[in-house]
């Protein structure tokens, strides 16, 4: 089999893990299983009258729900799916000779390590600290099999445009920015920060007299039997909210800018399409973020707004790629 058509199917099964794991989590369905890598001891969710004895035997302080033990062990399901895809990959690609060696290595140790995340959330009891890694992860995961693909199938792209090659360190600038508005989506949902301002622009009442800087980022919350449904304060909750929305503004300028100076400069019809697309990402990133606040974090809405994440970040690798490597 080809490497190309393989590593299109991977990036899907990324982007499925991804918003599977964000559902699960906006499910407060991470502790759905309270073990690891099964569920109550066993490879599939109990549901058999023995099988809920036995759980109820092995965990009695816990009552078995199904269906966010479902949605636990699914995203489990889909990970491990995805985790042998990337093996099959560093295969195909160690053994063809032009193939590249240490790209896919890094992603199969990544894929490892992501377990062990994914393993840790649980036995960690959702440290926001464990939480946002893993989500990073997913993250980092996606964005190298995009860089994977890129470097195995040939990128026609306009070489010789001046123009355009100026904008690369901008566009790297740019994805600094995005990278660090994830992390802060990632801070956000691991301490159930999402809702802790409900008025638009940026936060309800005299927010600025009540920051707390030193407590919203702190990677230690303390020892806690368990951190779901977040351990903060309000305060902490808000300045990690407030610090999400306003860095948005600031992400949402600065790929508009990007993308307004692509579709000026670039004469690669490849990279004014790619600034179209990043353009459309950016509004629509920006109308799924005020319809979480408006409609109170909708279920729907929420996972869509962590795949406009991965899509913006893809965008900006892309571009990026285009720009330092082919144009």
């Amino acid at each position: 089999m080809q490497i190309s058509p393989l590593l299109k199917l991977t990036l899907v099964f990324t982007l499925c893990v991804i918003l599977m794991g964000a559902y699960t989590r906006l499910s407060d369905a991470g502790l759905g299983c309270p073990d690891w890598p099964g569920c109550y001891g066993m490879i599939k969710v109990p549901t058999q009258a023995h099988e809920l004895t036995q759980a109820q035997l092995t965990f009695p302080e816990l009552t078995v729900e199904s269906d966010k033990a479902w949605l636990e062990m699914i995203h489990r399901y889909i990970a491990g799916t995805l985790g042998l895809l990337v093996m099959w990959i560093l295969f195909l690609c160690l053994k063809t000779s032009n193939a590249p060696k240490n790209l896919p290595l890094l992603i199969s140790g990544l894929v490892l390590f992501q377990a062990a995340l994914g393993m840790w959330t649980v036995t960690m009891k959702l440290m926001p600290i464990v939480v946002m890694s893993h989500l990073l992860g997913g993250f980092t995961i996606i964005s190298l099999v995009l860089l994977l693909y890129l470097r195995t199938k040939p990128l026609t792209i306009i070489g010789g445009d001046p123009q355009a090659k100026k904008l690369a360190t901008f566009s790297l600038l740019c994805l600094s920015v995005l990278v660090l508005q994830i992390i802060l989506g990632g801070w956000t949902s691991a301490n159930y920060a999402a809702l802790a301002c409900t008025a638009l622009p940026i936060c309800e009442g005299n927010w600025y007299q009540n920051l707390d800087i030193i407590n919203a980022f702190s990677p230690w919350q303390g020892e806690h039997s368990s951190f779901e449904f977040g351990v903060l304060e309000y305060p902490a909750r808000m300045t990690i909210h407030v610090a999400h929305r306003i860095w948005a503004i600031v992400t949402a300028i600065m790929l508009a800018t990007l993308a307004y100076r692509l579709m000026k400069s670039a004469r690669s019809s490849t990279l004014r399409q790619s600034a179209w697309i990043l353009l459309i990402l950016v509004g629509l990133q920006i109308g799924l973020g005020l319809s979480n606040v408006i409609f109170h974090l909708p279920l729907g809405i929420a996972a869509a707004h962590n795949a406009g994440a991965a899509l913006l970040l893809l965008s900006l690798v892309f571009i990026n790629y285009a720009l330092w490597r082919k144009a």
